[in-house]
C-alpha cells in the first residue's frame, strides 16, 4: 500500500466534513471530478458550487453531472472564483471548498490560476467556513507563475491565527519535477 498522493488525500479530508445537505464549493472545476466527488458526498439535499473560465471544462463537467444523474444538486458558474462571494448569501454556510492550483490538465497551459484571484476567493470562503470546516487547495507549482502562486499561499497559510484555524500542509518531499502538495485550513 502506498501512501495517497495530495490529490487523494484532499478527497480523504473533504469526506470527513462533508456531509448529505451540506453547501460545497469546487473552486477550480476543470475536468469535473472534484465536482462529482463533492456532488456524491452532499447528495441530493445538499448544494455543490462549481467555478471555472473555461467553457470546455464546464461542458464536459455538466456531461459527466447528467450522464450521473448528479446535475440537479450543481451549480456550475462560468467565471473565476475570485467571485465566489457573489454567489452566497452573508448566512450560506461552505463545509467544504477545494481548489486545484495551476492549469487543467489536457488544457491550454497559458490560463492558470492566480495567487490574487485565489486568495481572494479564499478569504471570501473562510468568511462562511463553520467549526470543523475546510478548505483544501492542491499546490501544483512546476509551471511558470507555480511557483509565485505557491509561495503566496503558503505566507497566507502560514499567518492564519492558530486559534482560529489549524493549517495542515501535506506532500511528498522526495520527488523530482515540483510534486503538487496540499494545504488543508480547518476552521476550530
Amino acid at each position: 500500500m502506498n501512501l495517497p498522493n495530495a490529490l487523494t488525500y484532499s478527497h480523504t479530508l473533504l469526506s470527513e466534513c462533508v456531509g448529505p445537505g451540506d453547501t460545497v464549493v469546487d473552486a477550480t472545476v476543470g475536468n469535473g471530478h472534484d465536482t462529482l466527488f463533492l456532488a456524491n458526498l452532499v447528495g441530493p439535499s445538499g448544494h455543490v458550487m462549481g467555478f471555472d473560465i473555461q467553457a470546455a471544462a464546464l461542458k464536459e463537467t455538466q456531461t459527466q453531472l447528467t450522464l450521473t444523474g448528479l446535475a440537479p444538486q450543481v451549480t456550475l458558474h462560468a467565471t473565476g472564483h475570485e467571485n465566489v462571494e457573489e454567489f452566497l448569501t452573508p448566512t450560506t454556510t461552505v463545509t467544504g471548498a477545494v481548489f486545484n492550483l495551476g492549469y487543467l490538465p489536457g488544457g491550454d497551459k497559458d490560463l492558470i490560476t492566480k495567487p490574487s484571484t485565489t486568495l481572494t476567493a479564499v478569504k471570501a470562503l473562510l468568511n462562511h467556513l463553520p467549526r470543523g470546516g475546510r478548505i483544501i487547495l492542491v499546490v501544483y507549482s512546476g509551471h511558470p507563475g507555480g511557483q509565485t502562486e505557491r509561495q503566496a499561499v503558503v505566507d497566507f497559510c502560514r499567518q492564519l491565527p492558530q486559534k482560529t484555524y489549524q493549517v495542515l500542509q501535506y506532500g511528498f518531499i522526495n520527488q523530482i519535477h515540483h510534486p503538487p502538495f496540499l494545504l488543508a485550513i480547518e476552521r476550530r
